[in-house]
């Protein structure tokens, strides 16, 4: 990942509402939400829900896709996971890290 878009990423997180929605999508695990839903989930009215939802997919972190009356937000695990590997690239100087410091989540492991 570049510093680029891991600013990116870190600026689209580091907002209390954008924190609350990609949290909540990451716990929906690769299914998703519809937009109603993570409103209900997080309480943020729709009308800013959707400037939110848009930071976080500006920023790469989710993803939309449309399911017939409905638009389905997934976040990006790939995305989150490039994230948090920058984050640690160097953890305990180049040394055997404790399992602590392995990926947070993959979809994989968030479907079971």
């Amino acid at each position: 990942m570049e510093t680029k878009a891991a600013v990116t990423a870190l600026a689209a997180l580091a907002q209390d509402s954008r924190l609350a929605v990609f949290r909540a999508l990451v716990q929906a695990g690769p299914t998703g939400l519809a937009a109603g839903k993570i409103s209900e989930l997080t309480g943020i009215p729709p009308s800013s829900l959707s400037f939110h939802l848009k930071e976080l997919s500006h920023a790469g972190l989710a993803s939309s896709q449309q399911a017939g009356r409905f638009v389905i937000y997934r976040a990006e695990f790939e995305a989150m996971n490039n994230l948090l590997g920058f984050l640690t690239e160097n953890c305990c100087g180049g040394n055997p890290c404790s399992p602590v410091c392995s990926p947070a989540c993959s979809p994989s492991k968030a479907s079971a």
